[in-house]
């Protein structure tokens, strides 16, 4: 894992938050990275549906501090939500009288200058996904689930693996990938591939959405 240098305001808003952090639910399976940020390693996945508690998240990107069963780390705020009165939001936009802290990383690790902006290495940005159902007060049965493609899929590739691009957000399934993502044919396979922040997902072409995540 990366050791992030944080400022002084950011470890008060920690300490604050690890005594009545905020409750926030995936919309969907979701990685838990080291660090904020599409190339920051995968520790963990939420599963969907399942309760984190929320230490803080960024205040120039949308990567929030999580705990999931005791283990810490980061995940992309659009698939957390929370219950705001009667409705469901994305925790990225709660209103202000949610108290979430704000995180400001000093860090100049190229998972986190991708998270923030300050480095030009994403070359799109992942289109949609489950956030929007929960954005829509969907709080039923985790959206966006996988189909499982078969092992003789899942071995070609990882077996044949491809460079992997990035893109601003998550990779998650039912989320689209852009057009600038090259797409892998597969054999005896309808599905095409690629490799998006780290990880390899299985793409129906015909819409570019991700349908699986091989782990």
């Amino acid at each position: 894992m990366k050791t992030l240098l944080v400022s002084m305001t950011a470890v008060a808003l920690s300490t604050a938050a690890a005594q009545a952090a905020t409750s926030a639910t995936a919309t969907t399976d979701l990685n838990l990275r080291a660090a904020p940020g599409p190339a920051a390693e995968v520790i963990s996945v939420i599963p969907a549906q399942q309760n984190v508690a929320v230490n803080g998240c960024l205040e120039e990107a949308n990567w929030c501090e999580v705990v999931l069963d005791g283990k810490t780390g980061w995940a992309y705020g659009d698939y957390l939500s929370v219950n705001v009165g009667d409705e469901i939001a994305a925790l990225t936009a709660v209103p202000e009288s949610v108290p979430v802290p704000v995180i400001r990383v000093e860090d100049t690790t190229a998972e986190t200058a991708i998270a923030t902006g300050t480095v030009g290495a994403m070359v799109g940005a992942v289109v949609g996904g489950p956030v929007g159902a929960a954005v829509g007060g969907l709080a039923g049965a985790g959206v966006g689930a996988a189909s499982d493609p078969g092992a003789h899929v899942e071995t070609y590739v990882v077996n044949h693996p491809v460079e992997p691009v990035y893109l601003d957000g998550e990779v998650v399934v039912g989320a689209g990938l852009p057009g600038e993502v090259a797409l892998v044919d597969i054999p005896d396979s309808d599905l095409r591939y690629a490799n998006v922040n780290g990880l390899p997902v299985l793409v129906e072409p015909s819409d570019r959405r991700i349908t699986y995540i091989v782990r």
